[in-house]
């Protein structure tokens, strides 16, 4: 059975980008699509709603920018030094995005991620709808998946760490054992356990007392 289960928020956690606004950037909608991203962070506006909002500037685009943006995401530093050091310790690791199972899922394949959820984009004929289907992944669900992800790997909510930077990561990181801010905005800096400001994930580890 696992010692624990950590699961991270992607954008601007697990790796250094907002899929979202490269994704804009490709639209010609980063301006508009920027200013809502930063009041949603910041919990200014109802995440679901900023999040259709912000796909719907990304109608016309080809599938094929998918692979475009997928070379331009970042892995946060430390990421791989965590992950292996989780799983030495027979702990499990997962990702819970508001970002997009196009881009996300490659990435949790290559770091030999346990846990992957996102959102997922509409895509008709090869061409971005500006929609989204099925089940949105906000706080509520970013929550419900902690709990989902414990009671499969057998892992009690104590021994549970929610690491995030954004207002949509505050449900999980509430129920979470240990709730750690990375580089955080102003609503997870005032509820987090711990807030780790230096953008290197492998500070994940001593929290855990797998290193000193």
């Amino acid at each position: 059975m696992p010692r624990f289960l950590v699961v991270l928020d992607v954008d601007s956690t697990l790796i250094e980008n907002e899929v979202i606004e490269l994704l804009a950037g490709h639209a010609g909608s980063l301006s508009e699509v920027e200013s809502i991203t930063h009041q949603a962070m910041n919990g200014e506006l109802d995440f679901e709603e900023s999040l259709r909002a912000r796909v719907a500037t990304l109608r016309g685009l080809p599938e094929s920018v998918f692979e475009t943006v997928a070379a331009q995401v970042t892995v946060t530093r430390g990421v791989p030094e965590m992950i292996a050091g989780i799983h030495a310790a027979s702990g499990r690791v997962g990702v819970v995005s508001g970002g997009f199972h196009e881009i996300v899922d490659p990435i949790a394949s290559e770091l030999g991620l346990d846990y992957c959820r996102a959102n997922r984009l509409e895509v008709s004929d090869g061409i971005l709808t500006g929609g989204l289907t099925g089940r949105i992944v906000d706080a509520a669900a970013k929550a419900a998946t902690l709990r989902e992800w414990a009671v499969d790997c057998g892992v009690p909510l104590s021994r549970t760490v929610a690491v995030g930077d954004g207002a949509n990561d505050l449900e999980m990181m509430a129920i979470a054992g240990l709730a750690v801010g990375f580089d955080a905005k102003a609503p997870v800096r005032d509820l987090a356990s711990v807030l780790l400001d230096i953008r290197d994930l492998s500070q994940v580890l001593p929290l855990l007392g797998l290193r000193g």
